[in-house]
């Protein structure tokens, strides 16, 4: 095999190890894809200031976020169907962010259950995502669920109230486990490793909900309760009300307007995520890393400002840190980990960014995270 440096080497991977319909799914955006290309182009218009001569030795990338933590300011994201891009997915993600040191964020959306992730980590903290349904007697059992598991904090998505139109779900036909139409299984042929781990778990259907959900027992009804459920009347009363149930730690994803951010600070929230769901709901949004310095400049001072969208290297953690961003969170880079490898890719996809981040930091004058700041970039290179 060749030896693998970069998160590419392991997105090139993945796509010959994954099917097509869930290596598409994590791999794409919405509509004209351009807010999920500007995600990750725009990290790289920002331009870093080497220096020289700086006493590098006893070094740490070591930090915190919303009071926990961490070996880097880096957390995984909450990413649906994870089970699908390599079985037991969610589990083998969450045992590599506990073995590294860094928080799990597991989504309503995954595979692998609440419980499932729990007891796999035997009982290591992580955190939950939480869609808000129709169903509030499921979203209130959801979170019983949720500190039943011991999860430290409560991920609140506020930017899915609606399905942003991707279209190679839909014309890939996505769904959990897929459908045996003779395209799906002539791919899946092709991914013998996939294929054999799938038919050695008996977790393919979304373990959330399927057994949880009155009337939800299979694939056919659990795709038009989904399609049913997303909320569109979503508002700030609703994160008050989950607030209240939940008692504990409150992040909210999916802020890319300083008006926004100003609400989430009134909704006495731990911490907000700068995130615009990847690209994969409005196109033609502002990429993320551009949307960051406004809001940390309207609400830093008065909430933790995490953000998510288009890292895919330690230089990138670098650079949102230096702009604001208490930490940040990674979806496609360990998803691409994962369909490559399991558990050593979610591994290795650490590994890569850690060393990238130590070294770049290092290069940039600093050996403490905490030290970061703005004057690690060239002036005229990174957003306002």
């Amino acid at each position: 095999m060749a030896i693998i440096t970069t998160i590419e080497d392991l997105r090139v991977l993945a796509q010959k190890r994954v099917p097509r319909m869930f290596y598409d799914y994590a791999d794409s955006g919405s509509w004209t894809e351009s807010t999920y290309r500007a995600n990750e182009s725009d990290f790289q218009k920002i331009k870093l200031r080497q220096r020289i001569a700086v006493n590098m030795e006893n070094r740490s990338t070591a930090s915190t976020m919303i009071g926990e933590k961490v070996a880097m300011p880096v957390a995984i994201a909450p990413t649906g169907l994870t089970g699908m891009q390599h079985a037991d997915g969610e589990i083998l993600a969450a045992r590599a962010a506990k073995k590294f040191g860094i928080p799990f964020t597991l989504s309503t959306m995954s595979i692998c259950s609440i419980e499932d992730v729990s007891q796999s980590t035997q009982g290591h903290p992580f955190w939950f995502q939480l869609y808000v349904m129709r169903d509030r007697d499921f979203i209130e059992r959801l979170i019983e669920r949720a500190r039943a598991a011991h999860c430290s904090a409560l991920v609140i998505t506020l930017d899915l109230q609606i399905l942003g139109q991707r279209h190679k779900d839909l014309k890939n036909g996505l769904s959990a486990p897929p459908k045996l139409t003779l395209a799906n299984m002539i791919n899946i042929a092709t991914k013998p490793r996939w294929a054999l781990g799938m038919l050695g778990t008996p977790r393919r259907q979304f373990g959330n909900i399927v057994g949880h959900v009155k009337g939800v027992e299979n694939m056919g009804s659990l795709s038009s309760w989904t399609s049913q459920q997303f909320d569109p009347r979503l508002n700030w009363g609703d994160v008050e009300w989950i607030k209240k149930r939940w008692g504990g730690k409150i992040i909210l994803k999916g802020i890319q307007d300083a008006e926004d951010a100003r609400l989430a600070v009134d909704s006495g929230a731990d911490a907000l995520i700068v995130s615009n769901h990847g690209g994969r709901q409005l196109d033609g949004a502002q990429s993320s890393i551009e949307a960051l310095p406004a809001i940390v400049s309207a609400v830093g001072q008065q909430i933790e400002v995490h953000m998510d969208g288009g890292i895919r290297s330690g230089q990138d953690v670098l650079k949102a840190r230096a702009l604001g961003a208490q930490g940040t969170y990674i979806g496609r880079a360990f998803l691409y980990g994962l369909g490559a490898m399991g558990q050593e890719g979610v591994e290795k996809t650490l590994e890569i960014i850690h060393n990238e981040l130590d070294l770049t930091m290092a290069f940039c004058g600093h050996t403490q995270m905490d030290t970061v700041d703005k004057s690690i970039l060239l002036p005229g290179t990174f957003p306002q």
